[in-house]
């Protein structure tokens, strides 16, 4: 009984830490996806005139070139123009969706890391690549309606002090102008992401098996020390692979953001990248990665090494 109510209460914990988390970098998110979207204020950066010599006498003056502004001149934008309230914009439809999702997520990875296992060579890259990718597919499928509300509300730009919609008023003016369609945009970019995922996890199951390993040839050191070093190495195993995923596939996060737009140019998934490419520059599929960072490395570490501490207390539970 007593054990029960541990695992109830870790379980609470898990939960509370998972909002926790979507609460406190909600304003990074927000600056991520305003630094991704096509309506940041590029400013101009004029090069000093420089003469070359030429034949005629002439000289050539170098063109100025477009840069994005900073994570801080955002927030700093943001705070100056709309006030602190927007940096918690879509936090609602955050809330609704972080704890489904990452049910949905962790219960399909296991079910398909459990069929794999019966085909592969178990506990193979093989294994880990396919079940992360099936557990992707399944989550952004289900979920994507209630991310492009959350995307719809941070990308919104209102003057301080005036009313903002809330998640049912804005998804039900997607509903309105673009029918349920609307709310599967982007979800061509959410599928190629999950190279993302399956990088994540292949490297993420590499260093745990590393880990486990390691922890098989210290049977001297104490048993309380052992779970301690144990579950801090999970966590640096989980930050160095979502920060390596990341870096990687960070591009398809900018074309989601620019499908989901309201009246948006941008129609499909391929057309998008020629277009971001062709106008603004490769940099651009890079905007915002250091708020991504900054905000996803300890939320990963977070939640991946509190799954497997629970999943470790399940099991030692008496049947």
């Amino acid at each position: 009984m007593a054990q029960s109510k541990d695992t109830l209460l870790h379980l609470l914990a898990g939960g509370c830490a998972g909002t926790v988390g979507a609460i406190v970098t909600c304003p990074l998110e927000v600056i991520k996806t305003r630094l991704q979207s096509s309506g940041i204020a590029l400013h101009s950066v004029y090069y000093p005139q420089v003469q070359l010599g030429t034949i005629t006498g002439g000289g050539v003056v170098r063109p100025a070139a477009s840069v994005s502004p900073s994570a801080l001149q955002v927030l700093k934008s943001i705070l100056e123009k709309e006030g602190p309230k927007s940096l918690f914009r879509g936090l609602g439809p955050n809330l609704i969706g972080v704890a489904p999702s990452r049910a949905i997520y962790f219960a399909s990875y296991s079910k398909a890391k459990e069929q794999f296992n019966a085909i592969f060579v178990p506990n193979s890259n093989v294994v880990h690549m396919c079940a992360a990718g099936s557990a992707a597919f399944v989550t952004n499928t289900m979920m994507n309606p209630i991310w492009m509300v959350k995307t719809r509300m941070q990308l919104e730009k209102r003057v301080r002090d005036s009313k903002q919609m809330n998640a049912v008023q804005c998804a039900r003016y997607v509903y309105q102008t673009e029918g349920v369609r609307g709310f599967y945009r982007g979800l061509t970019a959410s599928y190629a992401g999950i190279s993302e995922t399956i990088i994540c996890f292949v490297i993420y199951e590499g260093l745990k098996k590393h880990l486990h390993e390691i922890h098989l040839t210290t049977s001297k050191v104490a048993s309380g020390e052992k779970k301690y070093a144990n579950f801090l190495g999970l966590m640096f195993a989980a930050a160095f692979s979502k920060g390596c995923a990341s870096c990687i596939a960070y591009p398809h996060e900018v074309i989601r953001t620019r499908l989901r737009e309201e009246g948006t140019k941008y129609k499909t998934f391929c057309q998008t990248a020629r277009l971001v490419a062709r106008e603004e520059g490769y940099s651009a599929f890079y905007r915002g990665l250091l708020a991504q960072l900054i905000r996803q490395i300890p939320n990963t570490a977070i939640v991946l090494s509190t799954y497997e501490l629970l999943v470790y207390l399940l099991r030692d539970m008496p049947k």
